[in-house]
């Protein structure tokens, strides 16, 4: 018998190769999963300008940015917007500014996704082979009500199955599907009961890496897993000769691994330990 329903992962076009250079735009699903490819070495370049939530910010932080990256995952949170009353902007951090100036708005279908386009197109003016992934995270929106919020990520998804039909290279990754239909028990939810736990975590890298990583990214992970738990390792004592014979040994090790992928970079917390 079958206790839980498996969310089917249809294989991209293509695949994500090891030490590609990553755009992670979005809400803090994206800072989460962002977080990840940090620590397995790749290029990482995770919400630059904070975290946005909406498909216009998203394409704010596009079009300030100068990124030109081979992966770009966008991940949007919610349709809502506010708009700064003066200007009729639609902003993407109301900074602490009173409630009044501002006037809340929901974005529709097509301009969730005419937002998206742009910035997909901006991408790829920079970098013609990017290959883009859209999510849409699973962390639920208590302040709208929990019906408002699923109106709200039915309006995303609606806006990336219309992006897929006119995108080539673009691919949608279902993280909000894996959480709501396969992880449905509350122990893969934080203390708040909304945001993902870290076994939540977990099982969706590992379902990203399984289906878009390339055999060679895959045998990279393995590589480098070694090399980060040493260099992760507290010793009781730093200023031991066995311990800095093993940082030595490790830094070796790694700076072999980066001859093969120049790109790779040891997260800046390890460099901080020898």
């Amino acid at each position: 018998m079958e206790f839980r329903t498996i969310v089917d992962i249809p294989k991209p076009d293509f695949e994500i190769g090891p030490c590609d250079e990553v755009l992670f735009v979005g809400s803090c699903f994206a800072d989460a999963i962002g977080r990840r490819f940090c620590e397995e070495a790749f290029p990482t370049t995770v919400n630059p300008y904070g975290t946005m939530y909406n498909p216009v910010s998203v394409l704010h932080t596009i079009e300030r940015c100068e990124a030109a990256p081979n992966v770009a995952f966008l991940t949007l949170g919610t349709n809502h917007v506010y708009r700064l009353k003066e200007t009729g902007e639609i902003v993407d951090n109301c900074a602490k500014r009173p409630a009044a100036l501002f006037q809340e708005e929901q974005l529709s279908v097509s301009a969730c996704a005419d937002a998206l386009q742009k910035a997909i197109g901006i991408l790829q003016q920079r970098n013609a082979a990017v290959k883009v992934v859209l999510t849409v995270s699973p962390i639920r929106y208590r302040k709208y009500g929990y019906h408002e919020s699923q109106l709200s990520k039915a309006t995303l998804l609606l806006a990336i199955d219309k992006v897929l039909e006119e995108s080539s290279k673009t691919s949608y990754f279902p993280a909000y599907e894996i959480v709501m239909d396969e992880l449905r028990d509350y122990r893969f939810y934080a203390a708040d009961m909304l945001h993902p736990s870290e076994q939540a975590a977990d099982y969706i890298w590992e379902r990203l890496v399984d289906a878009y990583f390339s055999a060679e990214a895959k045998a990279f992970l393995q590589e480098w897993r070694p090399l980060r738990q040493a260099l992760a390792h507290r010793p009781f004592d730093p200023d031991s000769a066995d311990y800095k014979a093993l940082i030595v040994q490790t830094m070796l090790k790694v700076d072999a691994l980066r001859e093969r992928f120049p790109k790779l970079v040891v997260p800046s917390r390890y460099e901080l330990h020898h």
